[in-house]
């Protein structure tokens, strides 16, 4: 067998046939409160048209999201001041709150798993990680191939995303201080 389809069953198989609840609690997360409230604080606010986006979400169920998050006083609805017909969310005290004491509790979860792959095995799979979001994060089903300038965009955007989450972090205190921080990958360009 091709390592690339070996690949891909080892993944899948890593993905759906180990599922536990931690996984399936990511997986929530990822797909509706908590990516609104990571959204929010690393871009800060935003309209629900751009969440939606963000979200590769309907607007119906960014609506949806948001009601919960309104009810809960974890965001705060304001008019768009270049667009009185619209609206601009941002987090409210609750919501930094609430987005801070979920991460305090996702770190807790992964510092023990990380604690029992080991540094070396850790940091390589952080990279590699990073290194296969980011070309699966521009793969559509439905299209072609992404094209170079894609995968450059696409790891140039997310080396920005890394270092506005250090700036967080180290204002955070939330910064490691053991080692050199991560640097994201990049492809090689191709002339």
């Amino acid at each position: 067998m091709d390592y690339r389809l070996e690949a891909v069953h080892e993944v899948m198989f890593a993905m759906w046939a180990s599922r536990s609840r931690a996984t399936r609690s990511f997986e929530r997360g990822a797909q509706g409160e908590m990516f609104v409230l990571r959204e929010l604080a690393f871009q800060g606010p935003r309209t629900p048209s751009q969440l939606a986006e963000a979200m590769g979400a309907t607007s119906g169920r960014v609506s949806t999201i948001l009601a919960a998050l309104t009810k809960k006083d974890w965001i705060v609805r304001t008019a768009d001041p270049k667009d009185r017909r619209s609206v601009v969310v941002e987090l409210s005290d609750e919501g930094r709150r609430a987005f801070r004491q979920h991460g305090d509790e996702l770190v807790k979860r992964l510092e023990w798993v990380f604690s029992q792959m080991g540094e070396c095995r850790t940091r390589d799979f952080v990279g590699l990680l990073g290194e296969f979001m980011t070309y699966l994060s521009i793969c559509d089903p439905d299209g072609p191939e992404p094209t170079s300038e894609q995968v450059q965009s696409a790891f140039a955007r997310n080396r920005r995303l890394h270092e506005r989450m250090q700036e967080m972090a180290r204002d955070e205190g939330h910064m490691c201080t053991g080692g050199a921080p991560r640097q994201p990958y990049m492809p090689p360009t191709q002339a």
